[in-house]
Parts: C-alpha cells; structure tokens; sequence
C-alpha cells in the first residue's frame, strides 16, 4: 500500500469514532484536524470534501459491523444461535465494541434525515444488507429443520431489528443499560418458543 493510500486509511480510522459518536454533520473540520493530527490541506489532499470523508468513515463503521456479523455466521451453526449472535452484536455497541458511539447505522440515519441525503441512502442500504443477511439465516434454518417451517423470515428479521435498535437508542439516551439486556432476553424466549422447530 502506497504512503497515501495508508495516510487516507489513518484518517478514516482516526476520525471514525469521533464522527460516530458526535455526528457526521455536527463535527467540525477542526475537530477532525485535532484527532487526526492533520492541517486542512492535508486532509483534502485525500477527501474532495468533509462530506467524502464522513461517508468514507460511514463505510468504514458499518464494515467493522459486517465483520462481527459474519465472525457469528462462521462460528454458531445453529440459526436460533446465529440471531442471538447478531443480537448480542448490537448489544455489544454500548461497550464500545467495535467503535464507541453506538451503532452507525442508527447514527447515520437519524442524523442523515435531513441534514444529509447522500448518507441516508447509504445508510438506508446497509440496513437492508443487514435485513437481507438475517433473513437468509432464517431461511436457511427452516430449510435445516432448525426453525418452524411457517414462519416468515422477513418479518422475524424486522422485528429482531427493531427491537435491538431500539432498545440500544433508548439504553444510550437513559443512561440505562437494562433496555438492551430486557430486549435482548425477550428476544431469546421469542425465538426458542415462537420460531425454533419443535418448540
């Protein structure tokens, strides 16, 4: 990897928290200076703009998520395991695991709503990826005989989404871990009662 190309990287991972925990349309130029150590010019020698290096950032955040979800798929075999995995990854997000701020995904579209469209879509795309990676699970798990055959994968994904993202902004917002911890054991009756084959 050329000098450059390793400079842009350092910036993206040295400015990733910081945008992620304050926000990508909140953060100065000068407080991504400060982390980065870098003048303005040096870090447009490598961003056209702040917008270019916040969806970089972006990319970079919600690809940390990625590899924890698929450190789940390759060492739980079971689909039930695997949502509580992917569950547990999201819970992990208030420890600061992979990177403190909580989740970008959330971040990004709650924030990208009006202030930045060209991060809602991207946003709004990772989200679907994650939708569609759960989904694939639970139709693999019904096809294993792991999970009962009526069910409908789509809506199961939905709602173990939304129960965990919402549970995270309400444990960030109270100050309260125990949203995240109460979501997160009704999710594992839910899916052992509700979803698992010969429950």
């Amino acid at each position: 990897m050329r000098k450059g190309e390793l400079t842009k990287e350092r910036i993206i991972k040295q400015a990733s928290e910081l945008l992620n925990q304050k926000g990508y349309y909140s953060v100065s130029l000068s407080e991504i200076m400060a982390v980065t150590g870098l003048q303005k010019g040096g870090i447009y020698n490598h961003f056209g703009s702040k917008e270019e290096l916040a969806l970089q950032v972006f990319e970079y955040n919600v690809g940390a998520l990625s590899r924890l979800f698929s450190e789940v798929l390759r060492t739980k075999k079971h689909a039930i395991e695997r949502i509580i995995g992917f569950a547990h990854v999201t819970k992990d997000l208030l420890n600061g695991v992979p990177f403190a701020g909580g989740c970008a995904i959330m971040n990004a579209a709650i924030e990208a709503d009006d202030a930045l469209p060209y991060l809602r879509e991207q946003a709004a795309a990772a989200l679907q990826r994650m939708h569609r990676m759960m989904e694939r699970t639970l139709q693999e798990g019904i096809e294993k005989g792991q999970l009962k055959a009526d069910i409908d994968p789509a809506s199961v994904a939905t709602v173990v989404i939304a129960a965990m993202e919402g549970a995270l902004m309400m444990s960030r917002l109270l100050g309260d871990r125990s949203a995240v911890d109460q979501t997160l054991e009704f999710l594992k009756r839910y899916l052992e009662s509700e979803v698992k084959a010969g429950s």
